[in-house]
């Protein structure tokens, strides 16, 4: 009987240690998931400065910084402006004579519709 308990004490104590063995592997799975989680994390933050890094690369090649556009716009409707001004300059008085003389060219006439009353 003795051997009984002694063999049920021994299968305990194994059954014990791969339950210990269990949860030390569970243990260093989760760590390893966990760093593997964190590794991942920070690869795509370099993966995503990266790529940021690239299109403002990109975007000062092909389209300037923004003072230049800002300095571009103000420059075309600078020469808009001129020009605008220079053909006022130049039709304004053919304009202002036009105007005037539909203003004074009167020339008094009965309307059709007026009937005379004899």
């Amino acid at each position: 009987m003795a051997s009984q308990t002694q063999g049920i004490q021994q299968l305990l104590a194994a059954e014990k240690r791969a339950a210990e063995k269990v949860a030390e592997a569970k243990k260093r799975k989760a760590r390893r998931l966990k760093q593997a989680k964190e590794e991942a994390q920070e690869e795509i933050e370099r993966y995503k400065q990266d790529r940021e890094r690239q299109f403002k690369e990109f975007e000062a090649q092909h389209m300037g910084s923004r003072e230049d556009v800002a300095a571009r716009i103000d420059a075309d409707t600078r020469q808009r402006i001129e020009e605008m001004t220079k053909a006022v300059n130049v039709n304004k008085e053919p304009v202002i004579a036009k105007i005037l003389e539909l203003v004074f060219d009167i020339r008094p006439e009965v309307h059709k519709n007026y009937r005379m009353n004899l």
